[in-house]
């Protein structure tokens, strides 16, 4: 049956058992059903009935919910579907489910639509924290489907071999992450200077993204106190791990980030940075953990490819364990690395006692050449009723851009 009183509305027909939509969409077609006795293509499907077993043992059949039989045919077409925004929670995760069941998130020609319908509609639960951490080949082999998780709360992306220039640095400043990201982690992927101020350069210039940022991880980076002004841009900013970089702890380096950003340095380290915390929550926890897997598995064709070079291999042990090495995460996982001492700077509470250490006094001739300039370049307006315990303001984004931060808009 068909309605034909709409003429710009969609058409569907039902014909023989089977629905299929009049126009230039073609369906997903039922996946083929092997059967010794029936050869008919319009019978009903296996997967419209529930088969149970009965106290004596025999075989028994019902046929599934009209609820059910539905939502196995928008999964099946979820392609198709231009959006769930006003849909019930209960009913996008069955239909997430169903979607997962039929491995739809698998196909890479299908997921980054399919992420991204199900993100616009339900945000954070489709997934609210993402872990990634020394998972390199996974974030490169799908980045567009990470790219629609845009309520992230948690994101960690710790020895993943982002350098200084890497295509995630504009989903991490982009206006759709600017709302929901509060937790960082970027440590051990080689970013010196200059990757951190083109990380930031899209919120310095424009002055938009990671507005509620709170908690950074920038630990075992080549990094020095120059990069740390580019962190001033960060209104929110509260926790800080600097743990393994060029800086080393004195009393230059915590007036100078006391000075810029208002953070003090723990006695202890924060357990906010411990990795354990951090693991992926949401719908698509599983999904990711089926891409890993499926990336993990080996095509036939590369396995015969790698025993033609076994020989090859035997005779340059040295190049082949030189490749192994170079394809290994950036992760500090040796005894000296892991007795370096913690680099973890926080925000006092406003009735909090600061320690005396911590209070930021006038620095000697010795250790005013360390800093002094980082501290030229601060244009912070002079206020005489500021309290000598308070933190100072942040340099205003408004200020004047350095000669390095033209430079680098015009690469862009």
């Amino acid at each position: 049956m068909c309605d034909l009183s709409m003429d710009s509305g969609t058409i569907y027909v039902r014909e023989r058992g089977s629905l299929r939509r009049v126009g230039d969409i073609v369906l997903a077609q039922p996946k083929p059903v092997s059967s010794c006795r029936r050869t008919n293509p319009f019978v009903l499907r296996k997967e419209h009935f529930i088969f149970t077993y009965n106290a004596e043992g025999s075989l028994r059949y019902t046929t599934k919910s009209l609820f059910d039989l539905t939502l196995l045919f928008v999964a099946d077409n979820i392609h198709h579907v231009d959006s769930l925004v006003g849909f019930p929670e209960q009913i996008g995760d069955r239909l997430f489910a169903a979607a997962e069941e039929n491995r739809v998130f698998s196909n890479t020609d299908i997921s980054p639509k399919a992420l991204q319908l199900f993100s616009d509609a339900y945000g954070q639960m489709v997934l609210g924290s993402l872990c990634l951490r020394n998972r390199f080949p996974l974030l490169h082999e799908r980045m567009d489907e990470i790219k629609t998780f845009h309520s992230l709360k948690s994101l960690d992306l710790f020895g993943c071999r982002l350098g200084d220039d890497h295509e995630i640095f504009q989903h991490l400043t982009s206006t759709s992450l600017a709302n929901s990201l509060i937790q960082l982690f970027i440590g051990g992927n080689s970013m010196s200077d200059v990757g951190l101020q083109r990380l930031t350069a899209p919120i310095r210039m424009m002055k938009k993204g990671l507005d509620c940022l709170q908690l950074l991880d920038v630990s075992y980076n080549p990094i020095s106190e120059r990069a740390l002004r580019y962190l001033t841009c960060l209104p929110k900013l509260e926790k800080l791990d600097v743990s393994g970089t060029s800086l080393k702890l004195g009393a230059g380096l915590k007036t100078t980030i006391w000075n810029l950003l208002g953070l003090i340095c723990s006695e202890k380290p924060l357990d906010n940075f411990d990795h354990s915390r951090c693991k992926t929550e949401g719908w698509a926890e599983q999904v990711v953990n089926q891409w890993e897997t499926n990336s993990s598995q080996m095509p036939k064709q590369k396995k015969i490819e790698e025993s033609r070079t076994s020989a090859l291999r035997f005779f340059g042990r040295q190049k082949f364990v030189r490749e192994v090495l170079n394809t290994a995460p950036l992760v500090c996982e040796r005894e000296e690395e892991a007795k370096r001492e913690r680099l973890h700077f926080y925000r006092p509470a406003a009735n909090s006692h600061i320690p005396e250490k911590q209070v930021p006094y006038p620095v000697n001739h010795q250790e005013k050449a360390s800093w002094y300039n980082i501290k030229k370049r601060q244009r912070q307006p002079e206020r005489c009723d500021s309290s000598h315990h308070s933190p100072p303001t942040k340099r205003s984004p408004s200020s004047a851009l350095t000669a390095e931060d033209i430079e680098l808009l015009n690469s862009y």
